[in-house]
């Protein structure tokens, strides 16, 4: 009975050394994390709540031009071809979630998508997919306009990658899923720096170098730069390499309707 009194209390001392381990590391750990969170609170700030707010005031500011360009173009449009004015694109965006992402129309009704052979849209300056409306509209991105409206409602931001169809998504490489972290933009690092003159795994990792660097400062300079590249007409259609390799009989594969964007 004393061995087994004496093996319990052996027992027992073991077992509040193990708890108070237990509880040292935890502490430890907590404190790790709380100093990791201090560290990193300046810069998670703007994207946590700065971001959304920067969205929703320039978004409201937009809407009275949203409204005079999908006048304008509207009427254009409807002049054109008697077709429908919006083209509602479904779009992969934060998180994998499909959304509808609104457009112009800038092409005629119905019209297939031509896939290049990375995957990517086909989107050249003699697509004879596109309407004279539409090519005016492409050259000065009035089309995407209309996504302001996307933005309020909280699919969408201000800067942020382009977003891409469902199909692409599923052709990512290695950490281009990464560009699925964050809200796609009407703008985007990649937009401006390169834009659709770039492979498309070039502007992917453009992408991706956006998401590591989020701050501030990073969508203030991609912001600025946007009214430069649209004004310059920068980068709106593919290289002339890519659009020979498609003359050439690269599978252009028609599948359903979908505008490139």
């Amino acid at each position: 009975m004393k061995s087994f009194l004496k093996l319990l209390g052996a027992g027992a001392v073991v077992g509040v050394a193990a708890a108070a381990g237990i509880a040292s590391l935890a502490r430890t750990v907590g404190d790790m994390h709380q100093r990791g969170q201090a560290a990193g609170r300046e810069r998670t700030f703007y994207a946590r709540y700065g971001k959304r707010a920067c969205d929703l005031a320039i978004s409201t500011a937009a809407l009275p031009v949203v409204g005079l360009v999908v006048a304008g173009c509207g009427l254009a449009i409807k002049r054109e071809d008697g077709g429908p004015i919006f083209y509602n694109a479904p779009r992969v965006g934060q998180g994998g979630r499909e959304f509808t992402m609104y457009k112009l129309r800038s092409m005629k009704v119905d019209a297939p998508d031509l896939v290049m052979e990375d995957g990517s849209t086909y989107n050249g300056a003699d697509d004879p997919r596109m309407t004279k409306v539409g090519a005016f509209m492409r050259k000065t991105s009035l089309d995407e306009i209309p996504q302001f409206l996307n933005v309020l409602k909280g699919d969408m931001s201000v800067v942020g990658p382009r977003p891409d169809l469902k199909r692409e998504t599923e052709l990512y490489q290695g950490d281009e899923v990464l560009k699925l972290t964050v809200k796609p933009g009407i703008t985007g690092y990649a937009a401006v720096y390169g834009r659709n003159s770039l492979p498309w795994h070039e502007r992917l990792a453009l992408d991706v170098h956006y998401v590591r660097n989020l701050s501030f400062g990073l969508d203030a300079q991609v912001f600025l730069k946007t009214f430069a590249t649209v004004l310059n007409q920068e980068g709106i259609y593919v290289a002339q390499g890519d659009e020979a390799q498609l003359e050439a009989g690269l599978d252009p594969m028609l599948r359903t309707a979908s505008e490139s964007e």
